[in-house]
C-alpha cells in the first residue's frame, strides 16, 4: 500500500526527529540511552502513522449518534 499524502510528511518528521533525539541523548547520557530513545521515537511513530493510515487518507471528524432537527426553515 505505501505512504500516501500526509503520511509522507510524518514519516519524515518522524525520521528527524529520532535522529535528533538520538543525537541529544547521545550527547547528553550515552550511546545505550540514545539508542534505546531512537528506538522509542521510530516504533511510536510508525505505529501512530500505521493507526491512522487504517482509517484512511481524508479522515475527518465524524461525529456518532442520532442528530433530531425540530425546526427547519425553507427559503
Amino acid at each position: 500500500m505505501g505512504l500516501q499524502g500526509r503520511y509522507i510528511y510524518w514519516a519524515a518528521a518522524t525520521i528527524v526527529g529520532t535522529i535528533v533525539s538520538f543525537i541529544i541523548a547521545y550527547c547528553l547520557v550515552g550511546f545505550l540511552v540514545g539508542l534505546i530513545t531512537a528506538v522509542l521515537c521510530l516504533s511510536s511513530g510508525a505505529g501512530l502513522i500505521l493507526v491512522r493510515q487504517r482509517k484512511g487518507l481524508h479522515t475527518k471528524k465524524s461525529d456518532h449518534g442520532v442528530f433530531i432537527f425540530a425546526y427547519s426553515k425553507r427559503l
